[in-house]
């Protein structure tokens, strides 16, 4: 009998494709191949395979990690297991709940919170946790709109009870100090326009002043606490024109120039672009912003926390409203619905509200899970939180990778990831003497770009592909020529697409060679 070859045609373009003979020199090449793909079965920091955790009625605004607690605030008033629909086995947590960071399950801190909590953040040891919003009592006593509690208690700090007089949006904790931003114009009857410090130790109200013009949605500290970052709506802080974001003396309040802010569109009637999230990982500080109108700025940049130069920056239109970086990663939540200006998925595919960016590049990357935005604000995620290997996404959904799940959920770094989806039969034909045609299109794994192609006649493999797909274009088709077979006999090919760790099988498809 012949030797059997093969020859490889790929999306209608002949390759030329070395004849790749059945045997060991081809399970050489899938070993080389896998050896490329994830061995947990996904490709960034984390699975996209949400894991289980209580839910709750209404949006989630905020969310923080203090050891193996997981601290939300937010707009619900209970909450309940998953799977579970409203009013079913659940329980009162009114604004504010906190979860055991393992298994999702609320514990018995519950504090009574009488009004929209919209910011939380714990302190650096883990002792301390401080939410911040629209009440003016907690535990029966007054709080106005920022508390902090003990976490190994879960009791309100005793006499720490700045008196701030509007909503506090944003919250950092330092070592030795408090940041607040939000709407407010005063603390503690002292003027303080949307921004301002206070002692981590007594509350008491610091010099720092750097009085914004507009609101203050985030607020960030460099790793060697030399500046403050400042996000929101404004177009004048600490004593200089900027708009959207800007870079602090943490002494003064007097704003360092920041190159990367010209990076964000001028406020115009047509586009008010404002951040709304921020992120210190070593060097670098991330902002991510929400814009209103048409067209207006979107993205996510990254610059330089000692200079204020830009590194990167992505165009992806849909408001976003909660980033994270976890390794090499940064993870955003948003209603993307356009990265086209990136290279990456054009508009009318769908809106994608959870991704992940190279954080040294800012090349979008392999996590492609979902929510829907069935809340109030049409958003999906607005909070993120990190404990090093997990992401904690609070906000107005209702669905997570198409399972009822309302706002809250958790993705982790357990081995496994989703695998591929499972491959159609290849498309078989003889029409040449001794020849079979085989074509097969890539599959979608969430978790994975590229994945490893495997094809088989029979039980014997004759050969391997990698191959990159993506939602937002049309499969790549691979045809493969399996030459050098016996006249008349009857052969069977299936496929297998693996991610590294998973691996799915085509059904069996069978021709009579000519």
């Amino acid at each position: 009998m012949k030797k059997a070859v093969l020859a490889v045609v790929t999306a209608g373009a002949v390759a030329a494709a070395a004849l790749v003979p059945s045997g060991p020199s081809v399970q050489a090449a899938v070993q080389s191949a896998a050896a490329h793909s994830a061995p947990r079965g996904f490709g960034s920091a984390l699975s996209s395979v949400q894991q289980t955790s209580w839910q709750t009625n209404a949006s989630v605004n905020a969310v923080a990690v203090a050891g193996n607690l997981v601290f939300a605030g937010g707009l619900f008033t209970r909450v309940r297991p998953p799977g579970k629909a409203r009013g079913v086995s659940d329980a009162p947590r009114k604004y504010f709940a906190v979860f055991d960071r393992t298994t999702g399950v609320p514990t018995r801190f519950a504090p009574s919170v009488n009004g929209p909590v919209w910011s939380v953040a714990a302190s650096p040891d883990g002792r301390r946790v401080v939410i911040g919003g629209d009440f003016t009592a907690v535990d029966g006593l007054a709080r106005s709109r920022v508390a902090m509690f003990d976490v190994a208690t879960g009791k309100l700090v005793v006499g720490w009870d700045p008196a701030v007089n509007y909503r506090v949006a944003a919250l950092k904790v330092t070592g030795s100090t408090v940041y607040l931003g939000g709407s407010f114009g005063t603390v503690d009857r002292v003027a303080r326009s949307r921004v301002a410090a206070v002692a981590l130790s007594t509350g008491a109200l610091l010099p720092w002043n750097p009085a914004a013009d507009d609101d203050v949605h985030a607020i960030e500290v460099s790793t060697d606490g030399s500046r403050v970052f400042v996000g929101g709506g404004f177009s004048h802080i600490g004593g200089r024109a900027s708009h959207a974001l800007a870079m602090l003396n943490p002494a003064s309040g007097a704003a360092y120039a920041m190159p990367a802010a010209a990076a964000i569109p001028a406020l115009t009637p047509d586009c008010d672009s404002r951040v709304k999230d921020l992120e210190v990982q070593g060097n670098k500080v991330f902002a991510a912003n929400a814009g209103s109108g048409i067209g207006c700025y979107d993205g996510v940049l990254a610059a330089d926390t000692k200079t204020g130069k830009l590194i990167w920056q992505s165009h992806c239109l849909g408001a976003t409203e909660a980033i994270v970086a976890i390794g090499n990663w940064l993870y955003k939540g948003s209603h993307a619905h356009d990265c086209s200006a990136d290279g990456e998925f054009p508009d009318k595919t769908g809106m994608h509200h959870l991704l992940v960016y190279s954080a040294i590049t800012g090349k979008l990357g392999p996590w492609f899970p979902n929510t829907d935005a069935g809340g109030t604000t049409l958003v999906g995620p607005l909070g993120f939180a990190s404990g090093g290997n997990d992401l904690w996404a609070g906000g107005d959904f209702t669905e997570v990778n198409g399972v009822p799940q309302e706002g809250l959920t958790r993705f982790t770094n357990l081995p496994g990831g989703a695998a591929p989806a499972r491959p159609a039969v290849p498309k078989v034909a003889s029409a040449r003497p001794n020849k079979v045609t085989i074509a097969f299109p890539t599959v979608l794994d969430r978790d994975n770009l590229t994945l490893t192609y495997l094809l088989y006649r029979g039980t014997t493999r004759i050969g391997t592909w990698t191959r990159t797909s993506n939602s937002w274009t049309k499969p790549y088709v691979t045809s493969v020529t399996d030459a050098g077979l016996t006249t008349g006999g009857t052969v069977s090919y299936h496929l297998e697409v693996s991610d590294g760790r998973n691996l799915q099988k085509s059904p069996a498809a069978s021709v009579k060679v000519r």
